[in-house]
C-alpha cells in the first residue's frame, strides 16, 4: 500500500505484514510490532507494559486516532519510550479481539474500536478503552495525560495492577464457562420468546429494530420468515417487509453504485455509516432473497441483482475470492464519495432528468440532512427515497417501465461521475468466514433466480478456497492476501465455509462440495469440538493459546460460529442419514440453552437452526435425467418456494453409479419411474410414496406441523 509521504518516513515493522490495516501503520513514527512472541519477549526484556492497540481498515475512529495520535512525533515518542506497541487487524485476529473486548466491556461498561489495551508482557489486561484523543477533553483522559500515569503506576504500584489483572482473568475464565452447562432443552417457547421480544423492539414507523443507530442484523429478518412460516403470523411478515423496503429506499443504500452501507445513525436509514462490508452484502442477499420467495414480490429479487452486480463489480478479486470491505472515507472525509450537492446534479444532468432525481431521491439546496456535530445543513445530499418507483410513477402520472428507463439512465451518468472521484480504500484481503456466507449467498441467488453468473462466482470462489487456503493436512487458513495464506482458522472458518459449500451442493448437485462440506465438519469436530460439555470452542485445540479458549453464541454483526455449525449438522445429517451429525447439533442447543433461554432474540441465527430441528422438516430426493426438461422444471418448482427447513439431493439417473450414492448411501436404492422425474419426499421421519407429479411433489412440502 502506498504512502504519500513514505519517502521522508521510516517505515516500521508492520511493512513486513500483509494486512491493508496494519499496512496503513506502517510508516506511523510508533515503533508498532505485529502481534507475535518477538514483541512478547521484547516486553519481557526491557520489563515494559504493552500497548495493545485493536482496529480494522475501514474503521472511521481508528483513522482518526492514527491521524491524531499515532503519526504525532510527540506521542509517539511517550509510546516508543513506555511501552511495546502492538497493533493487530481485528478481522485476521478475531480471537484476541473478543478476548479484549470482553475485557473492555467489563472494565468500561462499554466497547468498540479502535480497542486500547494496556496488557503485561504475559498478556493479562492493566488497562482497556476504545478512542483516546491526543488531549484530555470533556473529562476524557487524553493519550499525553495517560501514558505518563501508567508509566508511573507500572513503576511505583505494579504489584496492584497485577493483582487487579489476575481478577479481571479469573472473573474473564469463569465468565468463559457460566451458563455453557445443559439446560432446559430449548424448545417452541424459546421461538416464541424471541418473536415477542422483536416485536417489542420493532420500529413501526421505520422499520427495523430500537431505536439509533439501526443495524441490518439480516439473521432476525431470516428468522422472522420462518416464524410467520410456522405460526402464520402476518405481523412477522410485515416486519421483514418494512424493514427491507425502508432500507431499500433509504440512504443506507447506494443507490448509485448499490450495495447496503454499514449501518444508520437515524432511526430512518438516512444517514448511514458510510463502510460497505463483504458479509452484510451477503446476509441481506439472503434476507431478501427468502422474502422473495416467500412474497413472489419483484422488487426483492431486484434488489438482490442489484447487491450482488456490487459485489461482482467491486468485491471479488481476479482470483475468485471475494474482498472484506470498502472504507467509509475517501480524502480523510466520511461519506465524501457518496455525497452530492444539487450543482453538480444540474451540471451532469439534462434539466428535466434534473427534476426527476431531485424529486425521487429528495435533492435539495441546502442538503437533506444535518452535519452530526453543527447540527447544520451543509449544502450534502444523501440519496434517498420517500416512494417506491411504482408509487412515484402513479403520483407523476407517467408510465413506470418509461420512469424506471429515464431513471436509470440518469443514474448510470451519475455513476460514471462519481467513479472519477477519489475512491474510498478497499480492504482486499481475502477471509474464509466472509468468503463463506458469499458463496451462501449467491448460490441461494443462482437456485432462486436461475442466473448462471451467480453460480460461477460461487463455485470460482469455493474452488479458490479449497485449493488456495486449505493446508496439506486439509486444515483451512483464515486469511489470504498478496499470494499468501495465513492465519489458522477460526471455528467461523470451518462453519460458514461449510454453510456455502452445502449451498453450493443443491444449487449444482455436484457430489465433491456436500463431500467436502463433510470432511471439514469432521476436522471442525476433531480440533474445535468440546468433548466435556459440548459445543465449539472459536479457536483450534492445537492454535496460539489466548488467555481464554472461548466459546461464542451471541449472533452479532454476522452469525456465530456455533450458530451456523448447530443448522449445518442439521442439514448434513438429513442428507446424509448420518445420526452423529444431528446429535450434536443437540447438543450446541444444550450446551448453550440456559444462556440462550434468557433472551432467545439475541440469538436469532441459532432460532433458525432450532426452527429446522422442531419440525417440520422434509428430505427431499429428485431422481431424473440432470438435463431433462421435467427434471429441471420439478427443481424450478421446488426451489420457487419458500420450504426453509428441507434438503435437496438430485440423484442424476443417466450416471451408473453417481458419486452422491457413496454420500448418501440410502440413496442407491432410489429409482425413477415412468422413466421421469420422480420426487422422493419425507417429513419428519417418514416417507411418502414417490411421485412424478410437480404438483404433488409442492402439496408434500406445504405439510403443516402437526403441534405447530
Amino acid at each position: 500500500m502506498s504512502h504519500n509521504s513514505s519517502v521522508e518516513k521510516r517505515a516500521n515493522r508492520l511493512i513486513l505484514e500483509k494486512s491493508p490495516y496494519l499496512l496503513q501503520h506502517a510508516y506511523n513514527p510508533v515503533d508498532w510490532y505485529p502481534w507475535g512472541p518477538e514483541a512478547f519477549k521484547k516486553a519481557r526484556t526491557e520489563d515494559k507494559p504493552i500497548f495493545l492497540s485493536i482496529g480494522y481498515s475501514t474503521c472511521h475512529w481508528c483513522h482518526v486516532m492514527e491521524k491524531e495520535s499515532f503519526e504525532d512525533p510527540e506521542v509517539a515518542k511517550l509510546l516508543n519510550e513506555t511501552f511495546i506497541s502492538i497493533k493487530v487487524d481485528r478481522e485476521e485476529r478475531p480471537d484476541i479481539d473478543a478476548t479484549y473486548m470482553k475485557v473492555c466491556q467489563m472494565m468500561t461498561g462499554s466497547g468498540g474500536w479502535p480497542l486500547n489495551i494496556i496488557i503485561t508482557p504475559n498478556q493479562k489486561p492493566l488497562f482497556a478503552t476504545t478512542y483516546i484523543p491526543k488531549e484530555g477533553r470533556f473529562g476524557k483522559i487524553g493519550m499525553k495525560e495517560l501514558i505518563p500515569r501508567i508509566k508511573e503506576l507500572w513503576q511505583s504500584r505494579r504489584h496492584e495492577l497485577e493483582s487487579s489483572a489476575e481478577r479481571i482473568i479469573s472473573i474473564l475464565k469463569e465468565q468463559a464457562t457460566s451458563g455453557i452447562d445443559r439446560g432446559e432443552e430449548l424448545g417452541k417457547s424459546a421461538l416464541d420468546e424471541a418473536f415477542v421480544y422483536l416485536s417489542s423492539r420493532f420500529d413501526e414507523l421505520y422499520g427495523g429494530f430500537g431505536k439509533t443507530p439501526k443495524f441490518p442484523s439480516a439473521h432476525n429478518l431470516s428468522f422472522l420468515l420462518r416464524y410467520w412460516k410456522r405460526r402464520g403470523y402476518r405481523k412477522a411478515l410485515n416486519m421483514v417487509e418494512r424493514t427491507l423496503r425502508a432500507m431499500r429506499l433509504g440512504g443506507i443504500y447506494d443507490h448509485i453504485g448499490f450495495g447496503f452501507h454499514r449501518y444508520s445513525t437515524d432511526s430512518k436509514w438516512l444517514v448511514p455509516h458510510f463502510e460497505k462490508m463483504l458479509y452484510d452484502q451477503a446476509m441481506l442477499t439472503i434476507a431478501y432473497l427468502e422474502t422473495y420467495q416467500a412474497t413472489e414480490k419483484e422488487e426483492y429479487a431486484q434488489t438482490v441483482r442489484e447487491i450482488l452486480a456490487y459485489v461482482l463489480r467491486d468485491m471479488t478479486a481476479l482470483n475468485g475470492g471475494f474482498y472484506s470491505a470498502e472504507d467509509a472515507d475517501s480524502e480523510g472525509e466520511e461519506g465524501k464519495f457518496y455525497i452530492w450537492i444539487e450543482d453538480e446534479i444540474k451540471r451532469l444532468l439534462p434539466k428535466k432528468e434534473v427534476e426527476l432525481v431531485t424529486r425521487i431521491f429528495n435533492i435539495e439546496t441546502y442538503g437533506n440532512f444535518e452535519d452530526e456535530s453543527t447540527r447544520r445543513r451543509t449544502g450534502k445530499n444523501i440519496l434517498y427515497m420517500r416512494d417506491s418507483l411504482p408509487a412515484v410513477a402513479s403520483k407523476l402520472g407517467i408510465p413506470l417501465i418509461k420512469i424506471s428507463k429515464r431513471l436509470e439512465d440518469a443514474l448510470q451518468c451519475l455513476y460514471t461521475a462519481r467513479e472519477k472521484r477519489i475512491h474510498p480504500n478497499k480492504d482486499d484481503k481475502i477471509l474464509t468466514d466472509w468468503n463463506g456466507l458469499m458463496i451462501a449467498a449467491l448460490a441461494k441467488a443462482a437456485s432462486v433466480l436461475s442466473e448462471e453468473v451467480y453460480l460461477t462466482a460461487a463455485k470460482k470462489a469455493a474452488n479458490f478456497i479449497i485449493s488456495n487456503m486449505t493446508s496439506p493436512e486439509g486444515r483451512l487458513y483464515h486469511r489470504y492476501r498478496d499470494g499468501e495464506p495465513a492465519i489458522t482458522g477460526f471455528l467461523n472458518d470451518y462453519s460458514l465455509f461449510i454453510w456455502g459449500l452445502i449451498e453450493l451442493y443443491e444449487a449444482t448437485f455436484e457430489a465433491s462440495y456436500l463431500k467436502n462440506a463433510i470432511t471439514l465438519t469432521e476436522v471442525m469436530m476433531k480440533h474445535f469440538w468440546d468433548n466435556e460439555k459440548g459445543g465449539f470452542y472459536f479457536t483450534a485445540d492445537d492454535a496460539e493459546n489466548v488467555l481464554i479458549r472461548e466459546k461464542l453464541i451471541y449472533d452479532g454483526a454476522y452469525p456465530s460460529g456455533n450458530s451456523i455449525a448447530a443448522l449445518n449438522m442439521i442439514r448434513l445429517s438429513r442428507m446424509t442419514a448420518n445420526p452423529e451429525f444431528e446429535e450434536k447439533a443437540t447438543q450446541i442447543f444444550q450446551a448453550f440453552s440456559n444462556i440462550v433461554s434468557e433472551t432467545p432474540a439475541g440469538y436469532t441465527q441459532l432460532m433458525v437452526a432450532l426452527d429446522f430441528a422442531l419440525g417440520p422438516s422434509f428430505e427431499v430426493v429428485i431422481v431424473g435425467n440432470s438435463q431433462s426438461k421435467d427434471t429441471k422444471i420439478m427443481l424450478k418448482a421446488i426451489r420457487d418456494k419458500f420450504i426453509p427447513n428441507k434438503v435437496l439431493l438430485l440423484i442424476p439417473s443417466e450416471v451408473q453409479e453417481p458419486e452422491i450414492t457413496n454420500l448418501a448411501e440410502y440413496t442407491r436404492h432410489l429409482t425413477i419411474q415412468e422413466g421421469k422425474a420422480t420426487a422422493y419426499v419425507c417429513q419428519d421421519y417418514e416417507c411418502k410414496l414417490p411421485t412424478i407429479d410437480i404438483e404433488k411433489a409442492i402439496s408434500l412440502l406445504n405439510a403443516k406441523n402437526k403441534v405447530a
